[in-house]
This record gives structure tokens, C-alpha cells and sequence, in this order.
């Protein structure tokens, strides 16, 4: 498929999977022409990409561990292509991910209070 059909199918700008090439996250083919050239599986790769980077992670932790990614829930990484930096990097990301975890029950919480302590009668609007 060409560039247009992949943003149309996964919702990702033509500008930002051109972006993804240049961070060597996508890799298509050319056609003789000179056209990118995609196969089906840089779909699930482009939503893997969007996911990663919607967690928060940079290209460079993306670039380190997509080649192990089979898909949203399988990780396959030997042992011993994860590299103490790497490593380093994924821990410290999955500690700022847990924080903002954290962060975000407690304003749950928080807010969740102060609608019942308003709404006393009801649950709160949006369960």
C-alpha cells in the first residue's frame, strides 16, 4: 500500500509516518517509481509506534525494542539483546509511567469525594 492508504487506515498523518522513516521505525520498500511502498504488517507496526509513543516513550526506546514487539500484548526479547542502557531506560520510564498512575487515582479519588460530598443523592456523573 502507498504512504496515503497507511495514514488512512491508521489515522496517522502522511507527515508523521515520513517521520517515523526518518527515526528508522518504518522501513518500506520502493517502487521503481521511486513511491514507498508498505506491507499490511505496518499497520499493527504504525499502531505499536502510536502506542509507544502515547506512553510516553521516545523514539529511541521505540527504535530499541519495536524489532521485539509481535503485537500489542507479546514482547520477545532475548536476553541478551537488551542492553543495560536499554534497560535502564525501559525501568525508569515504566517508575514515571507508575507515577502518573499513581497521580491520576488519587485526582480520581479526589474528585469522585467532592461530587458526593455535592451529590450526595446520586453517583456521580460518568459512572
Amino acid at each position: 500500500m502507498k504512504i496515503g492508504e497507511l495514514s488512512r487506515r491508521t489515522g496517522v498523518p502522511t507527515r508523521l509516518l515520513r517521520y517515523y522513516e526518518e527515526q528508522d521505525l518504518l522501513h518500506p520498500d520502493r517502487t521503481e517509481n521511486g513511491y514507498r511502498s508498505y506491507g499490511e504488517p505496518a499497520v499493527r507496526d504504525v499502531q505499536q509506534i502510536r502506542g509507544l509513543l502515547d506512553s510516553g516513550l521516545t523514539t529511541e526506546m521505540i527504535r530499541a525494542i519495536l524489532p521485539y514487539l509481535s503485537g500489542p500484548e507479546e514482547i520477545h526479547v532475548p536476553a541478551d539483546c537488551l542492553t543495560e542502557e536499554t534497560a535502564a531506560l525501559l525501568s525508569d520510564h515504566v517508575d514515571r509511567i507508575q507515577a502518573r498512575i499513581d497521580c491520576l487515582a488519587r485526582n480520581r479519588d479526589r474528585l469522585s469525594a467532592y461530587l458526593a460530598a455535592v451529590r450526595p443523592d446520586g453517583p456521580p456523573q460518568g459512572s
